[in-house]
């Protein structure tokens, strides 16, 4: 392990933003949702000024998600956006479109970037291409196994991050897909939201026990996983292979439960890097988040034990 790596969550509003802070969280990933891809909650510039405050007050950072798909409409109003966050000390912005590569070096030179471009950043090469334009950090694909992650990063000319808890994104279409579909059914939305907060699932008929959340937004249609990654018992494999950055995804998720997750690798973390060789992982870290995981969705470990075949 070459530095005690960072811990990044996602919060959805200022007082979860002190939460997570307080219960042990490095950085924390916020935006506007105009620009930002399912951020978990949407901060105005007022709003983001004062989370800087308070975890710059904590020795903490804090990073603007602009990792959407920019349209023609917004690129007149990303300059500014852009411009203002650097102003308010934000310490680094996640993006996957080169218009925000480009407004970065005209608004705000020296600006820090993270890659983030879903699925595709999946080999060393191309992260390191995105890092020889302007980027500092790479935001792994979360389909890629175990092997891939540790044999990819000591070939990384850039810091890497991986996210070891939370749902993941399955699917995503810029088309209201979901209102489209009550069109057609005879059922219009006349009223209401079709967002987070309607808790909408997604079942299909050969796999009825499992529902996948699905919303709408400005962005389009968000279909996510049924169950949550959790990677706390093999932490200690990505930490020796030198990741930088551990994020968990606190979308759709209680505030209580995203603290009692940054708690859990908070302890992990810690208790690796004051002695590596006498680490071991403690299932009780886990106690307080298995009380509070939704029963309808399991802890798995996601992609990080699936052989891949391409």
């Amino acid at each position: 392990m070459k530095s005690k790596p960072e811990l990044l969550a996602t919060a959805a509003s200022l007082a979860e933003a002190a939460a997570l802070l307080d219960a042990g969280a490095d950085a924390l990933l916020i935006g506007d949702d105009r620009f930002g891809m399912r951020l978990a909650g949407h901060f105005s510039l007022e709003d983001t000024a004062a989370a800087v405050e308070l975890a710059h007050a904590r020795g903490c950072k804090i990073y603007s998600g602009l990792g959407g798909l920019m349209p023609n409409r917004l690129l007149d109003e990303l300059p500014a956006y852009i411009k203002a966050i650097a102003e308010i000390g934000v310490d680094a912005a996640e993006f996957g479109d080169p218009a925000v590569l480009a407004a970065v070096r005209h608004e705000a030179p020296g600006f820090k970037l993270h890659w983030n471009a879903e699925m595709t950043s999946t080999n060393f090469a191309t992260s390191n291409y995105w890092g020889r334009k302007g980027a500092s950090r790479v935001v792994l694909a979360r389909e890629l196994n175990m092997d891939e992650i540790t044999e990819m990063v000591p070939k990384l000319e850039v810091e890497a991050q991986v996210q070891v808890h939370g749902m993941t994104n399955i699917y995503h279409s810029k088309r209201k897909l979901v209102e489209s579909y009550m069109a057609h059914q005879g059922r219009p939305i006349t009223g209401g939201s079709l967002g987070k907060e309607r808790g909408l699932f997604l079942i299909e008929a050969e796999r009825p026990d499992e529902k996948f959340p699905i919303y709408e937004d400005r962005n389009g249609t968000h279909i996510m996983s049924s169950d949550d990654i959790c990677i706390l018992e093999d932490l200690h494999v990505l930490m020796e292979a030198g990741v930088d950055s551990f994020k968990i995804e606190g979308l759709l998720k209680p505030t209580s439960y995203n603290v009692a997750a940054v708690k859990a690798y908070r302890k992990a973390i810690d208790a690796y890097a004051a002695d590596p060789a006498g680490y071991a992982f403690q299932e009780e870290w886990l106690d307080e988040v298995r009380e509070l995981q939704d029963p309808e969705r399991e802890l798995t470990f996601g992609f990080f034990y699936k052989e891949q075949v391409f």
